[in-house]
């Protein structure tokens, strides 16, 4: 049976007879207040159930005495339908609105909205290795950078023996030689664009037209990729990588390395469907945060708890986090006996408090702590084919281009060389006829 002496959660009044009775201790919403002096009555605690308290005490005058909850539950049924915890006349505390426990008590508007989520450790960094100086490009990039070199070697050197301008007479001196070179072999082309890539240049240069667009276009393919590379080293040398094992609710289901649970006889306890998971496991569950706290940062374990309390504990403890975001919704009330008349009072005074933010600030006022240094993203992005991938679309147009200028010089230079032969023949022709008319 539902017992009134008892408190569900953290604070509680009776009315008239002023009374109230605090679950546990629970940072920032109910704390032990420090001074030299002793201290006496309410005086002894402070936080934010406190001043909501106070808050409500000045709007609807009524008197009130905090005192400690011996067995320091939330408010739980237990197995012979008995509940633990506090409930009594008032309670003013973190006390989660559920069904369960709507059935005995009466709930106010909510003064505080939350929900589950996962408190786990900052992941550690890992030093670059060994092979990190391949990071700054994506593996993609480092293959089309590969079959892009040997692409631009072969259209290379197809050009440089397909163009006129590019064969020479060997023997200067012997003008009626036939004899004719080419230097850019497939081998030799490619060393061109190996040493373009370096930046190292090489010992052999395009002469013609055609051969130098190839050239250029990829000069500027090399001057761009070089770049971006350099520019990425340095972040991907020197910062170090945070690899988080998990990101998410649905990464810490799909896995068993990590231990996770939540405190005992708590409502986050009750709403989890990974339940099985965690009454398998004796050490999955903590009997209050500050276990849980030491566990997160000692051990392979994420906890389970509502987003208000790990707000306040990663604000304090800069190696916490908070993993994903809400898993479910639900708030903060005041809980009444069934039928008090008090509830709709207080559920007034709560939206009065609302509507002049004092709520809010009460919330800043106890959750700001120092506050953790903000980071930098400390994880460089490789660069990929979306950020580059425009330098292929302009060294594959100026290797087109390069073609169709040496086909444009083959056949201009053929037609030259075509007129010239006509020309000699006509002079050839006419040399025979003056010889024999000579004769």
């Amino acid at each position: 049976m539902f017992n009134q002496s008892i408190l569900l959660d953290s604070l509680c009044i009776k009315f008239p007879t002023p009374s109230v009775s605090v679950v546990r201790k629970e940072n920032p919403y109910v704390m032990v207040k420090k001074s030299e002096k002793e201290l006496v009555g309410n005086d002894r605690y402070e936080g934010y159930c406190m001043d909501l308290l106070k808050e409500l005490s000045n709007i609807l005058g009524f008197t009130y005495e905090v005192r400690l909850v011996g067995d320091g539950k939330y408010g739980a049924q237990n197995d012979k339908g008995e509940w633990n915890g506090m409930v009594a006349d008032l309670a003013v505390a973190p006390l989660t609105i559920t069904y369960v426990r709507e059935k005995v008590i009466d709930f106010s508007k909510p003064f505080m909205t939350l929900g589950i989520s996962i408190l786990y450790r900052k992941p550690n960094g890992t030093n670059p290795g060994v092979f990190s100086f391949l990071n700054p490009l994506s593996p993609d990039i480092w293959m089309y950078v590969l079959l892009a070199c040997t692409g631009v070697s072969c259209c290379h050197s197809l050009s440089f023996r397909f163009t006129p301008y590019e064969w020479y007479n060997p023997h200067a001196c012997n003008p009626s030689s036939t004899l004719v070179q080419n230097n850019f072999t497939l081998l030799n082309s490619f060393w061109f664009g190996i040493g373009a890539l370096m930046r190292q240049g090489s010992e052999v240069m395009p002469k013609a037209l055609s051969t130098r667009i190839v050239g250029g276009i990829w000069w500027f393919f090399t001057l761009i990729i070089i770049s971006s590379y350099t520019a990425n080293l340095a972040a991907f040398l020197t910062v170090e990588r945070m690899d988080a094992p998990i990101d998410s609710a649905d990464d810490l289901a799909k896995q068993t390395r990590i231990e996770y649970g939540a405190v005992r006889d708590g409502s986050t306890m009750t709403f989890f469907k990974m339940w099985a998971f965690m009454s398998s496991r004796k050490t999955a569950l903590v009997k209050n945060n500050k276990e849980g706290i030491t566990r997160v940062l000692t051990t392979d374990y994420a906890m389970l708890m509502e987003s208000t309390s790990i707000e306040y504990i990663s604000q304090r403890n800069c190696n916490l986090t908070q993993i994903g975001g809400l898993i479910d919704s639900k708030g903060y009330g005041v809980g009444t006996p069934i039928g008090s008349p008090y509830r709709d009072k207080i559920t007034i005074a709560i939206l009065q408090l609302q509507e002049e933010g004092k709520l809010h600030m009460m919330k800043e006022k106890w959750w700001r702590g120092n506050g953790c240094p903000e980071e930098d993203n400390k994880e460089a992005n490789a660069l990929g084919v979306e950020n580059i991938g425009g330098i292929f679309i302009v060294l594959a147009a100026g290797l087109v281009l390069s073609v169709f200028v040496a086909i444009g010089e083959f056949i201009y230079k053929a037609r030259r060389n075509a007129d010239i032969e006509e020309v000699s023949e006509e002079q050839h022709d006419c040399s025979s006829k003056e010889f024999k008319s000579a004769k």
